[in-house]
């Protein structure tokens, strides 16, 4: 299931959070899949539980699980997953964009980076 990189820079619950992202978007864990307890996962990771009950409260404020008292964690729908992710992104969009307008990037520049990572995009994903 998930693996931690111990030479990662990243923190652990920022490695938990992306590959459990990564799961629920490719349909690895399939909607309302209960996931492992915090306990459990801190026990299998051999971490402390704190690291990944941050992962798990940040993964719920961001839509891709949910919990239900008394029974455990969950994944969520894709559409909910999918609608509460492009919502999250397009906010972090406007504040960068408005940052870069702020720092006069011109348009065209934006324009011509956002064509640019349209092509990597699209071969990467060999369209």
């Amino acid at each position: 299931m998930i693996q931690l990189n111990y030479r990662d820079v990243r923190p652990f619950y920022e490695q938990i959070k992306d590959e459990i992202r990564r799961m629920v978007i490719a349909g690895a864990v399939e909607t309302d899949e209960k996931l492992p307890s915090v306990r459990e996962l801190a026990a299998r990771l051999t971490i402390n539980p704190n690291t990944i009950q941050r992962a798990y409260r940040e993964l719920e404020q961001e839509g891709y699980i949910y919990r239900v008292r008394g029974k455990g964690t969950y994944a969520a729908p894709q559409a909910q997953v999918q609608d509460e992710r492009v919502r999250m992104l397009q906010q972090q969009y406007q504040q960068v964009v408005t940052e870069l307008l702020y720092l006069n990037i011109p348009r065209e520049e934006l324009q011509r980076w956002m064509d640019e990572l349209g092509q990597e995009v699209q071969h990467d994903t060999g369209q």
